[in-house]
């Protein structure tokens, strides 16, 4: 079973307008300092990815930011987090975000939250990690995507095994225990990282 140490949380750089989503991120990151995981995260201070780092620091956590150069402005970065790191492009931010991360969470957000979580889990499926994956269901905000991905599942274009590679909960805590119990599948070793 996984030690968490360090999760990524993808999230949305707006707001939104669902008061649930932003309550579950202060939550999140209550939980995260209370039991001493850090929070790695894209290093905004606005929107969704603000509340929760401001809720992880607000509670003694450590916090992780990582920022391509080009998004480095000082309106949008975070300038008072534990550790702040710049990459030189989005795939170099997404590597370190992976190399840093003993798990990875989605909350909600938007298209860049979901392009985020669907590159992790190929890589899971992949076996380039075997790291828990989980997506934070708040307020039915994922309902309709978890319906298209039993869809691609029915019609053929998923397998049930990498289906059930994504770990879903309503809750935080519901999350966490589910991550913290995750095995890795076995992947087969033509599929391993280093005939990439």
């Amino acid at each position: 079973m996984p030690k968490l140490e360090t999760i990524c949380v993808f999230c949305g750089s707006s707001d939104g307008n669902d008061q649930a989503i932003t309550d579950a991120a202060v939550q999140l990151g209550s939980m995260l300092a209370e039991r001493d995981i850090t929070l790695v995260y894209g290093a905004a201070k606005i929107g969704v990815m603000g509340t929760l780092a401001k809720s992880v620091l607000d509670n003694n956590g450590k916090v992780i930011g990582i920022i391509p150069g080009f998004l480095k402005k000082k309106e949008v970065v975070h300038l008072g987090l534990t550790e702040l790191i710049t990459t030189k492009n989005m795939h170099k931010r997404k590597l370190k975000m992976q190399r840093l991360s003993d798990g990875f969470i989605a909350l909600p957000g938007g298209i860049g939250t979901l392009e985020e979580l669907f590159e992790i889990l190929t890589w899971l499926q992949l076996g380039l990690h075997t790291k828990p994956i989980g997506l934070l269901n708040c307020n039915g905000f994922y309902n309709d995507l978890l319906q298209l991905l039993e869809t691609m599942v029915r019609k053929g274009f998923v397998s049930l095994e990498n289906y059930e590679l994504l770990l879903v909960d309503t809750t935080v805590s519901g999350l966490l225990q589910k991550m913290s119990n995750f095995k890795a599948p076995n992947i087969p070793s033509w599929l391993s990282e280093d005939r990439a």
